[in-house]
């Protein structure tokens, strides 16, 4: 459920962030695809690594060796 949820909330900040791009600085049709392929790249490199983070929590690699005397 979480994972689903964070998904779509990087979706949503991605069009908000490309619509308010769209807006705000329209200074032309190289520029505007410019500025959209780099907000669509940032979302989804933030995106990947909060996954790759949450994933990675799911299944350690190292597992946690406790002392019997604790």
């Amino acid at each position: 459920m979480g994972f689903l949820v964070t998904t779509l909330i990087f979706v949503l900040v991605g069009i908000i962030a490309s619509l308010l791009t769209r807006i705000c600085c329209n200074k032309g049709p190289s520029t505007n695809l410019l500025l959209l392929t780099l907000i669509i790249t940032a979302t989804v490199c933030c995106w990947m690594m909060w996954a790759i983070v949450y994933l990675a929590q799911m299944n350690p690699l190292i597992v946690p060796i406790l002392n019997e005397e604790e």
